[in-house]
């Protein structure tokens, strides 16, 4: 019986080490040569921090920036651990609201999203991707229409000319992958970023 055993132990054991150890080192030591950035997570850092990832959104609540797509992302209550509550762009909890459309909590909320946006800018249509959540809810990009919706506001809020913002804006647009794939988006983070040097300059 020992004899029949032992090959399958010694197998599993090159396969547990192959697979689970050499592969993923090698790969992951290859990606550190050739994609560095990436491998490392795509993280963003100003005056040597890091201040976030170009892969995952971040909130940004002030007029003074561009803010990105809603996330219905949550994180257990602190008061009650069976109950939820929002908690957006949580990465270790990544995931849509699972609301259909002809959910009233999703009507009410996109709606009342609507209904503040077309303040903000009477006289432009409101982008659909400023009041719907991606199924990530961690998104970190915005359409250029999204992002050139929120020029006045954000002009205004800074006591800066809306033509250079605009500008800054399309500085900003990342095209599609090899001019075919996906679509035309602007990083906000990085767009946020670029926004405080101007302001600082």
């Amino acid at each position: 019986m020992l004899r029949e055993i032992r090959p399958a132990i010694v197998v599993l054991v090159m396969l547990t080490v192959i697979t689970g150890l050499v592969y993923p080192l090698a790969m992951t030591g290859i990606a550190q040569v050739i994609f560095p950035y990436q491998a490392k997570g795509s993280l963003i850092e100003r005056d040597g921090k890091v201040v976030g990832s170009a892969l995952i959104g971040q909130e940004f609540d002030s007029d003074k920036y561009f803010h990105g797509r809603p996330s219905a992302t949550t994180a257990p209550d602190p008061k009650d651990p069976n109950k939820t509550v929002a908690a957006p762009y949580n990465a270790a909890n990544s995931g849509g609201s699972n609301l259909g459309p002809s959910n009233k909590a999703l009507i009410d909320r996109v709606q009342g999203d609507v209904d503040r946006l077309k303040k903000e800018n009477p006289s432009a249509n409101v982008p659909t991707d400023l009041v719907t959540t991606s199924a990530s809810g961690l998104d970190p990009d915005i359409s250029p229409e999204a992002a050139y919706f929120q020029v006045p506001r954000v002009a205004k809020a800074r006591n800066l000319a809306e033509n250079q913002l605009r500008q800054l804006v399309s500085d900003h647009i990342g095209a599609r992958f090899l001019g075919l794939l996906g679509e035309p988006r602007v990083n906000v983070l990085l767009l946020n970023l670029a926004l405080d040097r101007l302001s600082a300059g």
